[in-house]
């Protein structure tokens, strides 16, 4: 069990016609700004992803990958480094879950952003550090919902428990007044490391420079970052996760046919960046 008896998180039942995703402003931030993980030590597990199944390249961090690599692991320490912009909010308490019932000490290192649902997986850390320029994110439970005014008034009564299960798991990490943390919670707050310490969402600041063949958005394939960055400006724009996969599972199909019959291996980044223009006009 988790070093600090870190209390289990409250688990619901995922309700059916919601729809759940990172707040629209970290998901731009980060698809301009990936971070992309070096190799692995074997007791070192990397969230480099939005948390949730990733739509636009079969990746994204869920319980049942965190599940398989701590079985694997067995009952060592363990590293957990995090650059995500957040996700689902299921996702993001099962997997708080299962590192906090880990049976060997868990240290968190945020590298990047951990925001909203990596935010919540952050806290099951017995150590907590933030690396130079990272930030640490928190918010109210944020979603889409559509219906009438009867489905509206529902999801007003279980986002309250949301909300109210997120401020338990942070207060019992922090040791923050409720009040406060509901403050930060309704303002989205972002926080640079030394006011994550500050607050006691952190421990420590590490000043290690993150090493350059982490620090790589070269590394990251061109055609997934530009994907992402038009992820993020569609959500800005209000069109939901999964109008937004349908759409993009269009254009693949256009790329496709486009591909048979010009052979055109630019096409694809091409293509992509002209829409990115349009959103961006």
């Amino acid at each position: 069990m988790s070093l600090r008896r870190l209390p289990e998180a409250r688990v619901f039942p995922r309700p059916q016609n919601y729809q759940w995703d990172a707040p629209n402003d970290v998901l731009a931030k980060w698809a301009e700004h990936p971070l992309v993980a070096a190799d692995d030590a074997d007791t070192t597990i990397s969230m480099f992803d939005v948390i949730g199944e990733d739509g636009w390249t079969g990746g994204g961090i869920t319980a049942n990958r965190i599940s398989a690599a701590l079985r694997s692991i067995g009952n060592k320490d363990i590293t957990v480094r995090i650059n995500s912009p957040g996700g689902d909010m299921f996702e993001g308490i099962a997997i708080y879950n299962l590192l906090r019932a880990h049976r060997a000490k868990v240290t968190v290192e945020v590298l990047g952003w951990a925001a909203s649902a990596a935010s919540i997986i952050a806290m099951a850390g017995d150590v907590i550090r933030m690396g130079l320029g990272s930030f640490m994110m928190v918010h109210n439970a944020w979603g889409m919902v559509i219906g009438n005014r009867h489905d509206m008034r529902e999801a007003a009564s279980l986002f309250d428990g949301f909300d109210s299960a997120l401020a338990d798991i942070y207060e019992a990490r922090t040791g923050m007044a409720r009040v406060e943390i509901e403050r930060l919670m309704d303002a989205g707050t972002f926080m640079t490391a030394a006011q994550a310490v500050e607050c006691g969402f952190a421990d420590a600041v590490d000043d290690t420079e993150i090493h350059p063949e982490t620090n790589a958005s070269a590394q990251v394939r061109p055609e997934i970052q530009a994907r992402r960055r038009i992820d993020a400006a569609l959500a800005k724009q209000g069109v939901s996760r999964t109008e937004r996969r349908k759409m993009f599972n269009q254009i693949a199909g256009m790329h496709d046919a486009a591909d048979t019959a010009t052979h055109d291996a630019g096409f694809h980044a091409a293509a992509i960046q002209r829409l990115i223009d349009t959103i961006r006009s």
